[in-house]
Protein backbone atom coordinates (compact mmCIF):
# COMPACT_ATOMS: atom_id res chain seq x y z
CA UNK A 1 0.00 0.00 0.00
CA UNK A 2 1.23 3.46 -0.93
CA UNK A 3 1.04 6.04 1.89
CA UNK A 4 0.39 9.67 0.97
CA UNK A 5 0.15 12.66 3.25
CA UNK A 6 -2.15 15.24 1.70
CA UNK A 7 -1.99 18.89 2.74
CA UNK A 8 -5.05 20.92 1.69
CA UNK A 9 -6.67 24.29 2.37
CA UNK A 10 -10.18 23.65 1.08
CA UNK A 11 -12.44 20.61 0.55
CA UNK A 12 -11.55 18.51 -2.46
CA UNK A 13 -13.85 18.62 -5.45
CA UNK A 14 -14.81 15.42 -7.26
CA UNK A 15 -12.21 16.31 -9.91
CA UNK A 16 -9.52 16.71 -7.23
CA UNK A 17 -10.41 13.35 -5.69
CA UNK A 18 -10.32 11.68 -9.09
CA UNK A 19 -6.91 13.21 -9.84
CA UNK A 20 -5.15 12.18 -6.65
CA UNK A 21 -6.73 8.74 -6.33
CA UNK A 22 -5.60 7.77 -9.83
CA UNK A 23 -1.99 8.97 -9.61
CA UNK A 24 -0.71 5.50 -8.71
CA UNK A 25 -2.87 3.43 -11.03
CA UNK A 26 -4.39 0.38 -9.38
CA UNK A 27 -2.09 0.42 -6.34
CA UNK A 28 -4.08 0.96 -3.13
CA UNK A 29 -3.38 4.28 -1.41
CA UNK A 30 -3.80 5.34 2.21
CA UNK A 31 -4.27 9.08 2.62
CA UNK A 32 -3.46 11.03 5.77
CA UNK A 33 -5.01 14.46 5.31
CA UNK A 34 -4.05 17.68 7.04
CA UNK A 35 -6.37 20.60 6.45
CA UNK A 36 -5.35 24.16 7.27
CA UNK A 37 -8.25 26.52 7.95
CA UNK A 38 -8.24 29.64 5.81
CA UNK A 39 -7.81 32.70 7.97
CA UNK A 40 -6.95 36.33 8.22
CA UNK A 41 -3.17 35.72 8.21
CA UNK A 42 -3.07 35.43 4.42
CA UNK A 43 -6.11 37.49 3.44
CA UNK A 44 -4.04 40.10 1.61
CA UNK A 45 -1.99 37.55 -0.33
CA UNK A 46 -5.12 35.66 -1.36
CA UNK A 47 -6.64 38.92 -2.65
CA UNK A 48 -3.49 39.70 -4.65
CA UNK A 49 -3.52 36.17 -6.10
CA UNK A 50 -7.19 36.55 -7.02
CA UNK A 51 -6.43 39.78 -8.88
CA UNK A 52 -3.38 38.23 -10.61
CA UNK A 53 -5.50 35.32 -11.85
CA UNK A 54 -8.37 37.58 -12.92
CA UNK A 55 -10.81 36.58 -10.16
CA UNK A 56 -11.74 40.16 -9.28
CA UNK A 57 -15.05 39.23 -7.66
CA UNK A 58 -13.26 36.83 -5.30
CA UNK A 59 -10.69 39.46 -4.35
CA UNK A 60 -13.47 41.77 -3.21
CA UNK A 61 -14.91 39.06 -0.94
CA UNK A 62 -11.75 37.77 0.78
CA UNK A 63 -12.80 39.58 3.96
CA UNK A 64 -15.97 37.47 4.02
CA UNK A 65 -13.99 34.30 4.82
CA UNK A 66 -14.75 32.73 8.22
CA UNK A 67 -12.33 33.66 11.01
CA UNK A 68 -11.23 32.05 14.28
CA UNK A 69 -13.48 29.28 15.56
CA UNK A 70 -15.74 29.67 12.52
CA UNK A 71 -12.77 28.99 10.23
CA UNK A 72 -11.88 25.85 12.21
CA UNK A 73 -15.49 24.63 12.05
CA UNK A 74 -15.63 25.27 8.30
CA UNK A 75 -12.33 23.42 7.87
CA UNK A 76 -13.60 20.44 9.90
CA UNK A 77 -16.71 20.21 7.71
CA UNK A 78 -14.55 20.48 4.60
CA UNK A 79 -12.21 17.80 5.90
CA UNK A 80 -15.14 15.46 6.53
CA UNK A 81 -16.35 16.04 2.96
CA UNK A 82 -12.85 15.32 1.63
CA UNK A 83 -12.44 12.11 3.64
CA UNK A 84 -15.83 10.86 2.45
CA UNK A 85 -14.85 11.58 -1.16
CA UNK A 86 -11.55 9.74 -0.84
CA UNK A 87 -13.21 6.73 0.80
CA UNK A 88 -15.95 6.68 -1.83
CA UNK A 89 -13.18 6.49 -4.47
CA UNK A 90 -11.83 3.37 -2.72
CA UNK A 91 -8.93 4.87 -0.76
CA UNK A 92 -8.23 4.58 2.92
CA UNK A 93 -8.41 8.06 4.45
CA UNK A 94 -8.06 9.73 7.82
CA UNK A 95 -7.27 13.29 8.72
CA UNK A 96 -7.42 16.27 11.01
CA UNK A 97 -7.53 20.04 10.99
CA UNK A 98 -4.31 21.84 11.87
CA UNK A 99 -4.78 25.25 13.41
CA UNK A 100 -1.14 26.25 13.75
CA UNK A 101 1.77 25.94 11.30
CA UNK A 102 0.84 22.95 9.13
CA UNK A 103 4.44 22.31 8.09
CA UNK A 104 5.50 21.22 11.58
CA UNK A 105 2.55 18.82 11.78
CA UNK A 106 3.32 17.67 8.24
CA UNK A 107 6.89 16.69 9.10
CA UNK A 108 5.78 14.79 12.20
CA UNK A 109 2.98 12.99 10.37
CA UNK A 110 5.28 11.95 7.49
CA UNK A 111 7.64 10.35 10.02
CA UNK A 112 4.89 8.74 12.11
CA UNK A 113 3.08 7.06 9.20
CA UNK A 114 6.15 6.29 7.10
CA UNK A 115 4.76 8.27 4.18
CA UNK A 116 6.01 7.59 0.66
CA UNK A 117 5.12 11.09 -0.57
CA UNK A 118 3.44 14.37 0.25
CA UNK A 119 0.89 15.98 -2.02
CA UNK A 120 0.13 19.66 -1.50
CA UNK A 121 -3.19 20.41 -3.17
CA UNK A 122 -4.07 24.10 -2.99
CA UNK A 123 -5.19 27.00 -5.10
CA UNK A 124 -2.37 28.68 -7.01
CA UNK A 125 -0.52 31.17 -4.81
CA UNK A 126 1.36 33.42 -7.20
CA UNK A 127 3.10 35.69 -4.67
CA UNK A 128 4.08 32.91 -2.25
CA UNK A 129 5.22 30.69 -5.10
CA UNK A 130 7.32 33.44 -6.60
CA UNK A 131 9.31 33.71 -3.38
CA UNK A 132 9.20 29.96 -2.63
CA UNK A 133 7.14 30.55 0.52
CA UNK A 134 4.27 28.31 -0.55
CA UNK A 135 3.65 25.07 1.34
CA UNK A 136 5.15 22.79 -1.29
CA UNK A 137 8.40 24.74 -1.54
CA UNK A 138 8.78 24.83 2.23
CA UNK A 139 7.81 21.17 2.67
CA UNK A 140 10.51 20.03 0.23
CA UNK A 141 13.09 21.21 2.76
CA UNK A 142 11.43 19.59 5.78
CA UNK A 143 9.89 16.20 5.10
CA UNK A 144 12.50 13.97 3.47
CA UNK A 145 10.12 12.41 0.92
CA UNK A 146 9.03 13.57 -2.54
CA UNK A 147 6.61 16.51 -2.49
CA UNK A 148 4.17 16.94 -5.37
CA UNK A 149 2.37 20.26 -5.78
CA UNK A 150 -1.00 20.13 -7.51
CA UNK A 151 -3.47 22.92 -8.04
CA UNK A 152 -6.97 22.41 -6.72
CA UNK A 153 -9.91 22.59 -9.09
CA UNK A 154 -11.09 26.22 -9.19
CA UNK A 155 -14.75 27.17 -8.92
Amino acid sequence: MFTTVLLIEKPLSDADVDLITTLHGEEPVAFHVLMQPRGKQDEFLRAVDDVAFGYLDRAAHERDEPQGADAVSAAAAGLDHTLQGLRKAGATAEGRVVDENPLDDLRTLVQNVGADEVIVLAAPHWIEGLFHRDWASQARHKVGVPVLQLFAQQD
